[in-house]
């Protein structure tokens, strides 16, 4: 099996008739590498996927895998394998004979069709079910029977379509890590689409996170979440509160905001966005809900929120605080639970702290909720 392949799209744009899907997207994936495209429903990922696949022709730009412009290839001609979300196992073959369904249109042998398809069971885990119909398996078990026979076919690069959307939550939790080691093991490219950010941040070595066909950032799941380059990326990973304002003051990597609501706040410029805002811009500052403390009593400064309470709610792990935000919208705060006491501040005015190193200033922009 193939290793290391690496697939670039360079300036790729795919329109149907006046809709744009994709805009002049640019992405280069390192071979080996899980790689996940994020994104809301329509957003252009599977579009996206289609064209490294083969069944769709770009508009404008082009399709590498291994350094190869693939313009003109078709599908069955291209190193690559493909996942649906609904599996399309077929129902009347044995688990084996799905599995090494490739090889018998190469004209490979029963014994060595066998061969392979029981060296595959035994990488994901199903030594043994060979035999079985695929109705007598569990949904995670024809998960991991979909994979193999994608794997048998030897592909360069493995692509999947929210394979995991039809499991249960538990369920899918449990396939990602597997799916992730399995890509280890293997150690072909995977490209990932999902609109499930906590499959994308656990399983990916880089994440592109897109909106209505624009790559917004790339980077890793751990740096998007920390350092967000936009609004959009920002709102879209992960639960975040956002303070709009306009640039006050400017301190090296830092920046003052005056609010509408909450005065003048500190945060520092996400990285891509260094040396780009200047005083008087427009800007949104970020501050996650876990990234906030209670601040003792008559704390003041330039990284301190005071708003009243609004409700109170404990999750197990974490007391989640709701207050007053800007523009009718909620400032949530979730405190760990390591045994305090929790005392309730309903009703109440309450002040947060938060280190400046933890909240992060972007352009303003479209949140992904709007």
């Amino acid at each position: 099996m193939s290793a290391g392949v690496g697939v670039d799209l360079e300036n790729l744009w795919i329109r149907f008739g006046e809709f744009v899907a994709v805009r002049d997207a640019n992405v280069s994936i390192r071979g080996g590498d899980f790689f996940s495209f994020l994104g809301p429903s329509g957003c252009g990922k599977t579009t996206i996927l289609r064209a490294v696949s083969g069944f769709l022709e770009p508009s404008q730009g082009r399709v590498l895998i291994g350094g190869q412009d693939m313009t003109g290839i078709g599908p069955n001609k291209r190193p690559t394998a493909l996942i649906f979300q609904n599996l399309a196992l077929f129902p009347l073959m044995k688990v084996w004979e799905n599995i090494a369904f490739s090889l018998e249109i190469k004209g490979a042998s029963v014994a060595e069709r066998r061969k392979r398809a029981d060296e595959l069971l035994e990488m994901i885990a199903l030594k043994g079910q060979g035999d079985k119909l695929p109705s007598e398996l569990s949904g995670g078990q024809k998960q991991r029977v979909a994979i193999a026979r994608a794997l048998c076919a030897e592909p360069d690069v493995l692509l999947l379509d929210e394979p995991l959307s039809a499991l249960d939550l538990k369920l899918r939790q449990h396939m990602r890590t597997e799916l992730r080691e399995i890509q280890q093991r293997v150690g072909i490219t995977f490209i990932y689409i999902t609109h499930d950010q906590g499959e994308a941040l656990t399983m990916s070595d880089k994440v592109a996170v897109m909106k209505e066909g624009v790559i917004e950032q790339i980077d890793s799941g751990r740096t998007i979440y920390n350092d967000p380059a936009t609004a959009f990326a920002a709102s879209f990973v992960g639960e975040n509160n956002v303070f709009r304002g306009r640039i006050k003051e400017i301190r090296g990597g830092e920046a003052l905001i005056d609010t509408n609501r909450s005065g003048e706040l500190l945060a520092r410029i996400s990285t891509a966005n260094q040396g780009k805002m200047n005083v008087g811009d427009e800007a949104m500052l970020f501050i996650r809900p876990e990234a906030f403390t209670i601040a003792t009593e008559g704390a003041q400064g330039d990284h301190f929120v005071t708003a009243r309470v609004t409700n109170e709610e404990f999750e197990g792990n974490a007391f989640n605080i709701f207050m007053e935000g800007e523009g009718g919208k909620e400032l949530k705060v979730s405190l760990p639970n390591v045994g305090q006491s929790f005392e309730s501040h309903m009703g109440q005015p309450l002040t947060l702290a938060y280190a400046v190193q933890n909240a992060v200033i972007v352009p303003r922009g479209e949140l992904a909720t709007e």
